[in-house]
């Protein structure tokens, strides 16, 4: 933080890949990631849910993903206001893309196998957070439940 106090005071250029994501990319990144990182792990799974969810959702290369999510994961360190990254989300999306995030959601929970009670709370939260129907959020979230089901069933 000072460095960049101090590259700005001497007339150094701010960071560009701080620039050229747009406010609801970051809010939809650093959503995931704390779900990822609300059971105390970030696991190689969820990475990938979380890599897929950015690169399809927003059409950004593996390069631009990897720079979204350590921007993210700044801008994670410096706020623990979830309230923020919602109220970006809200404004930027519908019914359906938000429920798009939520499943994703789901995905990254159950991604082993388990529901955490951290992560239980959290997606109850960020539900709440986007306003969205419990029963739409309820569905994505048996829909998840079964796919992860039936992948163990066939493994």
């Amino acid at each position: 933080m000072i460095n960049k106090i101090l590259g700005l005071l001497q007339g150094n250029r701010p960071e560009e890949n701080s620039s050229h994501f747009s406010k609801v990319q970051l809010a939809t990144c650093a959503l995931l990631l704390e779900v990822a990182y609300s059971d105390g792990a970030y696991q190689v799974v969820e990475a990938r849910i979380v890599n897929d969810l950015l690169s399809k959702k927003f059409d950004l290369s593996p390069a631009a993903v990897a720079q979204l999510i350590d921007h993210a994961q700044d801008h994670r360190s410096e706020t623990h206001d979830l309230f923020q990254f919602a109220r970006e989300i809200n404004a930027h999306f519908g019914n359906d893309e938000k429920l798009e995030i939520m499943e994703c959601v789901w995905q990254i929970i159950y991604a082993d196998s388990t529901l955490d009670k951290f992560e239980d709370a959290l997606a109850r939260q960020l539900a709440t957070l986007l306003r969205l129907p419990h029963k739409d959020v309820i569905d994505r979230k048996l829909k998840v439940l079964n796919e992860s089901r039936n992948r163990q069933a066939d493994s």
